[in-house]
């Protein structure tokens, strides 16, 4: 049996446990990784697994992993995310669409402090959302856009996907998150381009705040300072990152002491926030971990096969242009997107698709980037992207899962324009870790 058609076989395996009964994902990969380990290679291949989960578990940027989830669950306890809204409420209410321009920059912020894409989907549909809501947004634009900004959060550093990726991959972490800056900016930049030019000529979507309630110059000028402490956080970690300070890792501990001492510091720090908080930690980190064995377990069956040189051959064999292997992977991804989370896709596909991508004359860096776009714009596309089911959980009752599904639609169309512009300009990820490497 070939080995493309036994890691078919074992795909097929992992959609009946997964969608026929409901098996967690982490079970699910390890189950059928071990099964086909044991039966078709022997119980002497088993013996591979211990040493593969341990070298993996010693990386140490694997600990940034818990220390960026902790961020986010004291950040969530800090009111940040208020202050920053309401500077953006004073500043950009004024303006048509300024509310929802306001509210995908305050997620390029959350984004760049904690780097899980469900803290800037939450918090902003739990602050911005009814904001919008009130003041005659159309629902389309308001829930599009918080979705489309929460999603953000896989690409603008430092992204925990990002993190996983590279510790399958053996990428540098610092370079990955230097390639995800720009498309970052290229992103957000889409999304409010398309939110100003939208409410320019249909002003009805996006209305202007009253006259009356509009801020006068001295309370915005005074509202400049909830701009501080989510800066200063951002400078502890990735602005210690770019300028070479800490390692990725030592920076995820810098800030996570630092949201530590402002959360104490504004009075907020009580038991209860604190052990919710390690509880939360501790509950997510293992589940990524839980993950990362299973998903260990398929991908040595892959590499024991030795795939990718076996598909390597194939391609080289047929002549087929490599940007069509390229394109075709992309749609792979995006579809795998659509049914499963983004780490289980990092750990089955990393393993066959890099290799191939370096054979071919990729700059893996650059593939990297591109997957992780793949994963953002899968994360908001129904049926299963995870944005959509944050959404659901903090959108009003009247709101609809159809809504949802409607509301996110230009937003996607905006990513996969984004997607393309990056594949047909590589210097766009590859510019900024090549000047400050």
């Amino acid at each position: 049996m070939s080995p493309a058609l036994i890691v078919l076989l074992m795909f097929l395996c992992l959609m009946v446990l997964f969608f026929t009964f409901g098996t967690p994902v982490a079970f699910v990969l390890g189950t059928v990784g071990i099964s086909f380990l044991y039966f078709l290679l022997g119980s002497g291949k088993l013996l591979i697994l211990p040493n593969a989960i341990f070298e993996q578990f010693t990386d140490p940027i694997l600990v940034a992993i818990p220390l960026f989830i902790m961020i986010g669950n004291l950040l969530d306890k800090s009111g940040i995310a208020d202050e920053m809204f309401e500077f953006i409420y004073k500043w950009l209410g004024p303006m048509r669409g300024g509310l929802a321009v306001g509210t995908v920059l305050v997620c390029v912020v959350i984004a760049a402090i904690v780097g899980i894409v469900g803290a800037a989907t939450v918090t902003m549909g739990l602050i911005a959302l009814p904001a919008m809501l009130k003041r005659g947004y159309s629902r389309d634009i308001a829930i599009g856009c918080i979705s489309g900004g929460g999603a953000l959060g896989f690409l603008i550093p430092p992204s925990v996907t990002m993190i996983v990726y590279c510790s399958v991959t053996g990428i540098s972490v610092g370079k990955m998150f230097l390639g995800g800056v720009m498309p970052g900016i290229l992103f957000a930049g889409l999304y409010i381009t398309y939110i100003i030019v939208r409410s320019y000529f249909q002003p009805h979507l996006c209305p202007a705040i009253p006259k009356e309630e509009r801020a006068s110059w001295s309370e915005k000028f005074l509202a400049l300072k909830s701009l501080i402490l989510p800066f200063l956080l951002i400078f502890s970690i990735m602005g210690t990152i770019f300028m070479g300070l800490a390692t990725p890792t030592e920076a995820s501990a810098i800030g996570a002491l630092a949201t530590f001492l402002i959360v104490a510091v504004q009075g907020k720090m009580t038991r209860e926030v604190f052990t919710s908080s390690v509880y939360r930690t501790a509950r997510l980190g293992s589940m990524v971990l839980w993950i990362i064995i299973g998903c260990l377990a398929f991908s040595t069956v892959v590499n024991s096969l030795a795939l990718p040189s076996f598909l390597t051959g194939v391609i080289d064999s047929l002549g087929v242009n490599p940007w069509v292997v390229l394109i075709g992977m992309m749609l792979s991804l995006f579809f795998l997107g659509m049914l499963m989370d983004d780490l289980p896709i990092i750990m089955i596909t990393a393993p066959i698709y890099v290799p191939i991508v370096t054979n071919l004359g990729f700059d893996p860096l650059w593939y990297g980037i591109l997957f992780i776009l793949n994963m953002q714009m899968a994360y908001l596309t129904p049926p299963f992207g995870f944005v959509l089911f944050y959404m659901k959980g903090v959108v009003p009752p009247g709101i609809t899962m159809g809504d949802i599904y409607k509301s996110v639609g230009p937003f996607v169309v905006l990513q996969a324009i984004g997607l393309i512009i990056v594949m047909l300009f590589p210097q766009i990820a590859l510019w900024l870790p090549s000047i400050l490497n």
